[in-house]
């Protein structure tokens, strides 16, 4: 009796690599930069500017706020505490 080997199914190697070759030539069409030939108008370069602003601004409240606040908060605390533990001079 002989035993009939079953080949492999090369078809869903094909169809698996050719998808991974088509979206690495995607990837790498979309990574190059092209020329864009559009025309920004003053009104969209100010928006732009100021949402730059605007969003440095945030990030520099969030600092004050997350790290300035609770130091400012301990040391009146601490203030209000040292005081109470002096001598009057008047004593």
């Amino acid at each position: 009796m002989q035993i009939i080997k079953k080949q492999p199914d090369r078809g869903r190697d094909d169809v698996k690599l050719f998808i991974t070759l088509s979206q690495t030539i995607a990837l790498l069409l979309f990574a190059i930069p092209q020329v864009a030939e559009a025309y920004i108008g003053p009104g969209a370069g100010i928006s732009v500017i100021g949402t730059v602003i605007a969003l440095f601004g945030a990030i520099l409240l969030a600092i004050v706020g997350f790290i300035w606040y609770p130091i400012k908060r301990f040391r009146a605390k601490k203030k209000k505490q040292q005081p109470a533990n002096q001598e009057t001079p008047d004593s």
